[in-house]
């Protein structure tokens, strides 16, 4: 009977421990951007103002604009090798390599098989991952070779609110459910929203923010705890391995992440 309420209290113990995790503050750096799309392992940082994308780190800053394609819709920076710029408007996608220099050019208009496109993130190789709007399917489009490798099996109705992947899976954010696909198109996990609005991935698990909040949701978990925040103001944020950005248009806070 000992044994058993002992063995209880642990249990308890361990799901109180998972309730929430802890950040604790780093450094605050200043900056001016309008997003602060990403930072890599040696401190580069990527933002994007004016619908110009820049690449800034100790030395030097370089950049990267194409007023032909109008306004920047969103900069992915997941792989600094090939950092791709979504232009909705005109329906394009640039490639970039690390010097910021253009790679390819992906004009959905021209393509034989024309692809209506609302969201664009990073794939494996020469692959990026795009919802079709006409279609409402998830793809996995190789940029070299035009071609779709894979596609989701069933029309995703629901409005898409964010989409971000690794190599390996596509985190897909609608108005009712997470939906987790992999590399093939299959979806592997279905999750209800929750009131989210955004999601971030870091080494498959992710982030989510809902109102003014952080979430966790870990690979393997089904429910997300609590980021205790301590009532940061996060109109941006991102994550790279243990650190967690909060950026405010002003300022850029870095904090560690204290995951048990």
């Amino acid at each position: 009977m000992k044994l058993a309420l002992y063995i209880l209290c642990l249990i308890c113990i361990s799901i109180d421990a998972q309730e929430s995790i802890e950040i604790s503050h780093l450094q605050t750096s200043t900056i001016k951007a309008e997003k602060v799309v990403g930072i890599d392992n040696f401190g580069t940082i990527f933002y994007t103002k004016e619908n110009t994308i820049y690449k800034k780190n100790r030395d030097t800053t370089i950049s990267y604009n194409n007023l032909q394609l109008g306004k920047l819709t969103t900069a992915n920076s997941f792989n600094p090798l090939k950092i791709n710029l979504f232009y909705q408007e005109f329906n394009t996608v640039i490639i970039l390599d690390n010097r910021l220099a253009e790679i390819f050019k992906i004009d959905f208009n021209l393509i034989n098989n024309y692809k209506n496109v609302s969201h664009i993130s990073t794939g494996y190789d020469n692959t990026i991952w795009i919802f079709n709007q006409d279609t409402q399917l998830l793809e996995v489009f190789d940029y070299k070779t035009r071609t779709t490798k894979a596609q989701t099996l069933k029309p995703v109705d629901n409005p898409i609110l964010d989409l971000k992947s690794n190599y390996n899976y596509a985190y897909l954010l609608t108005e009712d459910e997470l939906l987790v696909y992999n590399y093939f198109g299959s979806l592997v996990k279905k999750i209800k929203n929750d009131g989210y609005t955004e999601v971030v991935e870091n080494n498959e698990g992710l982030y989510l923010k809902k109102d003014n909040r952080l979430f966790y949701l870990s690979e393997d978990a089904k429910e997300a705890i609590l980021v205790k925040t301590d009532n940061i103001l996060i109109p941006q944020f991102f994550v790279t391995n243990e650190t967690l950005y909060i950026y405010n248009f002003d300022s850029l806070q870095e904090f560690q992440i204290k995951i048990n």
